[in-house]
This record gives structure tokens, C-alpha cells and sequence, in this order.
């Protein structure tokens, strides 16, 4: 038994993994990975692994960046935690400072968690802190999209709920007031990009005004629903949904820890839409997607609301050990610097073009049913007559044996490269993504396959 075999089968005895068929794991070789650099998976057989889905949509700027590695290298040396409650310390001061800087015009304040769930659970508590601030305690209900994905904490999946993730804890979540998602591969309407009026917005109009006076926050994830099916819809929508909430006073959060820090071609989503949230959660790529951190980064007036006066206290009582930890700090302000120094915005404008033209063509292979890129996300469905989620996993099984990474989201196949992947790297994955359709949705083969 090799090395490999030991170690799967100690892992079969011990690891319980997250969104992973048990018994579909324990029948089939998984790769056990050993080190990363770059945009590369390396397995403990030496094998390399292209990283089409960036480790779960974080590790945008690469695997061991050598300016984060030396950022947690030495900040680890110097101090390793410290508590925020009532202090502070060097590190989340000049990273506060940092994201206030970067973030969307008006939002100046910053409360850390440590992953995306604890950053939306924040989020909704200080939205209902908020009103009960104000005098207004009736102001307690939230709306969401369906299709929508905040995070497995029992309070996110109440904002979240997939039926195919959360059907056996339905019983014990408080659900939102839920509108109908901008979900462009099935249009009720039958719109097609050219002509589409937003008719969908309706319901989301239909929920705020009907229920202005009772509702604190709208949340959505802007211009993109990830874990959902890589729902990408139009700025547009995200645009009147701020302009709505302020007509009828209720609080707008926007999730962005999937899409933000240069996903979908700026540094934050909001700014497709031309707007700013009152609440922004941000995570994943704000370490570079090195260390678990998360926050929410609130507008001042949300902020004042929370001063207590001499007849009230007005503490926000929430909080994380780790909230702001110092090497997790030190690695986002590191990799702030990388975003911004290195010009990562142009280079998510190359892959952009790429993605777009490569998926477009997608759409003329039969058994794609519909296709769709945005920035450095890019996703298509596998129709249901050709097979559906399983010849999704069919095809992402032959991708990995030519070397690449991706992974379904039932029928739905997507590429999100880190956003530092060269020219000739984003060929090789799109070449071996065309290769792995083809193999598997036609008879006829074609395209020599990529050396990597």
C-alpha cells in the first residue's frame, strides 16, 4: 500500500468533510493535496492540479504568495492573538484603516468574524440592533433572494435556505421574506440579455413595500449567486434594489465575500452597480484567501446608532475570539497590497475576455443548456437530457484526470481562476474545460489534448 493509500484510508476513518457524499468518497481514489504554489494543486503523488475553483472562490491572488507567507512569517513571531473587547492592537488599527480605504465611499467601519457565516450573522444582528436603537423594535423581519447562499450557521440558512443543503434543519431556522431570484439561465419572462426589463425585480418591489415597516435588512450577494448555481444577473438589479430600500427606509447589506476584492472586475461588486450598501460582508479573498478572516464593514450612521447614551446601553454584544487576529490581519493588509500594487484588476480585464468568449462558444455544444462569464466568474448548465448533475460530475472527473481542478454545483460547471493566472496558464484550463465538454457531450472527439 503506498503512501497515498495510507492516508486515505486514515482519512476515511477520521475527517468528516463538508458538502461530500460519504459513501461516494469512501468508493473513489480522491486526491490527498501536499502543498500549493501558484495556481497549482500539488498531490502527495506529485501530480498537478490546476485550481479552476480557487480553493472555494478565495485564494485569489495564488497559492503561497511570498508576500503573505512573510507577512504571517513574521507577524507570528511578534503577536499571535490578542483580544479586541475594550483594546486593541497594531494590526487591526492599520487594517481598519486599510479597508476603509478600499471600500466603497461612506463605509468606514469594521467589525471582524472569521469566516463568511459569522459575517453575516453580524451583519443581521446589527441591522436589528440597529432599529431596536432607533425606537423602532418592529422593524425585525429580513428579506432575501431565493436561490441565494449566506452561509451555514442556523441563522444564515433562515436567509439562504437550499432545499438540497438545509431540507433536514428546516424545522429549526427562522425563514426571511424570500423574492423571487434574477435567475437568467431559467427567465420566467423568457428575456434574453438584449431585452431584458428586469421583470423579476417585481417581487423583490412587491416584498419591501408590503413589508417596509416590519423589515430591518434586504441581503443579497450583488450581481452574482454563488453557491445557489452561479446565478450571474445584472448590476441593474442590484442598482434599484438600493434605490428601493431608501424609499421605503430599510437597511441594504450586500454579501460580496464571494465576489469581492476583484472577482467580477472591480475591487468590490457594488461598484457595477454604481452604489453603496449600508452593511458590506467581505472574506475569502481579503487574505488572499491564506488565513480564515471575514467582516462587515458598516456606514457611519449605522455605526452612531450604537452609541449609548446616559439612559441606555447600546453595547453591541456580539464577538469572536479571534475577532481581528493579528496574523490574520497582517496577511490582509499584505494582500491588500498585492491587489493594488500588482495591477490584479488588469489582469482579471485579460481573463474576463478570455472566459467570455471561451463560454459564449460553450453555448454551441450540445447539452449545454445555457452559459454565462462575468469578470473571473464563468459558469454553464449541463441540460437535464444530456445527463444533468451527474455528467456534470462525469466531466469534472475528466478534467481532473487531464489536470484540472473544478468542482459541480449540480448541474452547473464553473470556472473562478485565481485572478493572477497568466495567459498561457487560463488557455491550458479552458482548453482542458473544452476537452472534458467535448469528451463527454459528443461522440466525436476533437482538440489534441494540453500538456501541462
Amino acid at each position: 500500500m503506498n503512501r497515498t493509500e495510507i492516508l486515505r484510508r486514515k482519512d476515511i476513518s477520521h475527517f468528516w468533510h463538508p458538502y461530500t457524499d460519504i459513501n461516494s468518497l469512501e468508493r473513489r481514489e480522491f486526491p490527498v493535496i501536499e502543498k500549493a504554489e501558484g495556481v497549482y494543486l500539488v498531490d502527495t503523488e506529485g501530480h498537478r492540479l490546476l485550481d479552476g475553483i480557487s480553493s472555494w472562490w478565495c485564494v485569489n491572488l495564488g497559492h503561497s504568495h511570498p508576500d503573505i507567507i512573510d507577512a504571517i512569517r513574521k507577524q507570528s513571531g511578534r503577536l499571535q492573538n490578542s483580544i479586541t473587547g475594550g483594546m486593541s492592537h497594531t494590526e487591526v488599527i492599520r487594517l481598519s484603516e486599510r479597508i476603509a480605504t478600499i471600500s466603497p465611499e461612506g463605509l468606514t467601519r469594521v467589525y471582524y468574524a472569521s469566516d463568511g457565516a459569522c459575517s453575516v450573522e453580524a451583519a443581521m444582528r446589527i441591522s436589528l440592533q440597529y432599529w431596536w436603537n432607533l425606537g423602532k423594535p418592529e422593524k425585525r423581519k429580513m428579506i432575501s433572494l431565493s436561490g441565494g447562499y449566506h452561509g451555514d450557521t442556523l441563522g444564515c440558512v433562515g436567509l439562504g435556505y437550499i432545499s438540497r443543503f438545509h431540507k433536514s434543519v428546516e424545522h429549526a431556522v427562522k425563514r426571511s421574506i424570500t423574492a423571487e431570484s434574477p435567475h437568467c439561465f431559467h427567465c420566467r419572462y423568457h428575456r434574453k440579455p438584449e431585452n431584458c426589463g428586469l421583470e423579476c425585480f417585481a417581487s423583490m418591489e412587491k416584498a419591501i413595500t408590503e413589508n417596509s415597516g416590519s423589515t430591518a435588512a434586504v441581503i443579497a450577494e450583488p450581481v452574482c449567486q454563488g453557491a445557489g448555481g452561479m446565478r450571474i444577473y445584472p448590476p441593474e438589479y442590484t442598482a434599484r434594489l438600493r434605490k428601493l430600500c431608501d424609499e421605503n427606509d430599510v437597511l441594504l447589506i450586500l454579501d460580496e465575500i464571494a465576489v469581492g476584492f476583484g472577482r467580477t472586475g472591480k475591487m468590490f461588486a457594488s461598484e457595477l452597480a454604481g452604489i453603496v450598501p449600508d452593511m458590506m460582508c467581505i472574506g475569502k479573498g481579503l487574505t488572499g484567501g491564506s488565513l480564515p478572516m471575514s467582516a462587515v464593514v458598516a456606514s457611519e450612521a449605522v455605526y452612531d446608532a450604537f452609541r449609548s447614551d446616559s439612559r441606555t446601553d447600546r453595547t453591541f454584544y456580539h464577538g469572536h475570539t479571534f475577532c481581528g487576529n493579528p496574523i490574520a490581519a497582517a496577511a490582509a493588509y499584505a494582500a491588500i497590497d498585492v491587489y493594488e500594487r500588482d495591477n490584479v484588476l488588469g489582469n482579471v480585464e485579460m481573463l474576463s475576455e478570455m472566459l467570455s468568449e471561451a463560454f459564449g462558444k460553450y453555448r454551441g455544444i450540445p447539452g449545454v443548456y445555457g452559459s454565462t462569464a462575468l469578470g473571473c466568474m464563468s459558469a454553464l448548465e449541463i441540460s437535464e437530457e444530456s445527463g444533468g448533475a451527474g455528467k456534470a460530475f462525469e466531466i469534472a472527473d475528466t478534467a481532473h484526470g487531464k489536470g484540472l481542478f473544478i468542482r459541480p454545483l449540480g448541474s452547473v460547471l464553473y470556472l473562478w481562476p485565481p485572478l493572477v493566472t497568466t495567459k498561457k496558464e487560463m488557455e491550458i484550463m479552458l482548453q482542458i474545460f473544452e476537452d472534458s465538454l467535448i469528451e463527454n457531450l459528443l461522440t466525436t472527439p476533437r482538440l489534441k489534448r494540453v500538456t501541462l
